[in-house]
């Protein structure tokens, strides 16, 4: 199988603002500040462009930029669609970090495209880009208890997934350098049946025997 095209350009997509950071809906984010944080420093260079935070550098020697639109959510395609079009990118060049509500909590699902699933930031993505074939990993929120309702993507984590936050949110950024390093077959493979929260506790289970 021919091995599909490089991802030139990562897109996490959150909200801008204090009021929003933590929550569920800005994992992307959380997922983009975990990776710049994994480069060497002075590696990005940060600018404001296309309604966005923009991250310019290199990765094993070829351009990478990284954005964070500071559209709101439901805009996103707003700031994605101007920057893609200043690099020259096709859409499949493209990864998008989003919060998925259908996954569990702890879990990652990378694809080649597809429908917006529900999602009002991929879907104003697709509807600037005018196609769905950008790339997506989807970081598991899972669905909300009933009295949550329509805030839930709005609130932050809480008791046990508050604590394995970190943990899901590092292996979301492994799995893009994985991405990025072998390719996106290799990443799916490798990522997308791995359950984070049962890895992790039998990793502390065998550390205390």
């Amino acid at each position: 199988m021919t091995e599909s095209v490089q991802v030139k350009l990562i897109v996490g997509l959150g909200n801008p603002g204090a009021e929003y950071a933590g929550t569920r809906h800005n994992i992307g984010f959380m997922v983009l500040t975990k990776l710049l944080a994994g480069f060497p420093a002075g590696r990005f260079i940060e600018s404001s462009l296309a309604s966005s935070r923009v991250f310019s550098g290199r990765f094993r020697g070829r351009d990478l930029t990284l954005q964070m639109p500071q559209t709101y959510m439901n805009l996103s395609g707003e700031a994605v669609r101007p920057l893609a079009g200043k690099l020259k990118l096709a859409p499949e060049e493209i990864l998008v970090i989003s919060d998925d509500l259908d996954l569990p909590f702890g879990r990652l699902r990378l694809r080649e495209g597809g429908s917006d699933g529900g999602h009002n930031g991929l879907k104003s993505i697709i509807a600037e880009l005018g196609s769905d074939r950008f790339k997506r990993l989807r970081v598991g929120i899972g669905r909300p208890v009933p009295h949550h309702g329509a805030d839930y993507v709005l609130s932050l984590f809480d008791g046990s997934e508050a604590e394995a936050l970190d943990s899901v949110i590092g292996t979301a950024a492994a799995a893009v350098k994985t991405l990025l390093s072998g390719g996106m077959t290799r990443a799916m493979n490798e990522y997308n049946s791995r359950d984070i929260l049962n890895t992790e506790e039998k990793e502390t289970e065998n550390q205390t025997k």
